[in-house]
């Protein structure tokens, strides 16, 4: 049997009057990739933000590994395996590269955040820092301060150090957002193989279609809060409700 590594069960959020989360159940298995679309306003990011622990739930649960993590903040949610990228952390703009990588791995290590003396101690979490940053083609960058970055190496850098953190559930919020067309292929590769550990779920935000329909295994549908559509892809790409109301013209171009 496929093992569910996470799972909200009637996750539900409301602010004041308005339900931004309706009560949606969705169990995602150890080795899928599940693209999370909708309208603008269909509550995709406050989903993902119940999720990971930004946004505290009115109601149902979120399990994690068979854990209940509802009521846990999002560091906890973190060290139990709940990665979340571009939101997950903070870069350090006054550290370079490689410091920034490094101090994530120690931590995901538990060997503590003496950052400042661990250069020359600590041989081993600069070479898997700096395998990371050859795999996000920042290697040349190492050295280089995050402040001086653009944006679409910033963003790299947060999915090398989400990568460092070696998750059970990797999240991506429009990982290519912002991201020029030689930047992007390089971010989709690096999903592509973490979605190729069967030990690990990812899923994915995203309104590029052609992203969706080259990376994942299914697609849930939310709208007005409330899931709307669950499948494969092509299943509820083809449903002319999801077409019509979720979608719009978009699907006309895949």
């Amino acid at each position: 049997m496929t093992q569910i590594l996470l799972e909200t069960d009637a996750l539900t959020v409301r602010f004041g009057g308005h339900v931004a989360v309706d009560a949606v159940t969705c169990r995602f298995p150890a080795g899928e990739l599940t693209a999370i679309v909708g309208p603008n306003g269909a509550g995709k990011t406050t989903y993902f933000n119940l999720i990971s622990g930004q946004i505290a739930a009115t109601a149902g649960k979120v399990i994690l590994n068979g854990q209940d993590i509802t009521r846990l903040g999002v560091a906890e949610r973190c060290r139990r395996g709940l990665g979340r990228a571009f939101q997950l952390t903070n870069l350090f703009p006054g550290l370079s590269v490689l410091e920034n990588l490094r101090l994530v791995i120690q931590s995901r290590k538990h060997q503590g955040f003496g950052l400042f003396s661990m250069a020359d101690s600590h041989s081993e979490l600069t070479a898997e820092a700096s395998g990371i940053l050859e795999r996000v083609r920042l290697d040349t960058q190492k050295d280089q301060l995050v402040s001086e970055l653009s944006h679409g190496d910033q963003r790299k850098l947060e999915v090398a150090m989400l990568i460092g953190l070696d998750p059970l559930v990797y999240m991506f919020d429009e990982p290519t957002a912002g991201m020029s067309v030689d930047e992007a292929p390089v971010i989709l590769d690096l999903i592509a193989e973490i979605k190729a550990n069967t030990s690990r779920t990812v899923l994915l935000v995203e309104h590029k279609l052609d992203v969706i329909r080259t990376l994942a295994d299914r697609i849930i549908v939310l709208h007005n809060g409330a899931l709307a559509a669950d499948g494969p892809p092509a299943e509820v790409m083809a449903s002319s409700v999801v077409q019509e109301a979720y979608m719009g013209k978009e699907l006309d171009h895949v």
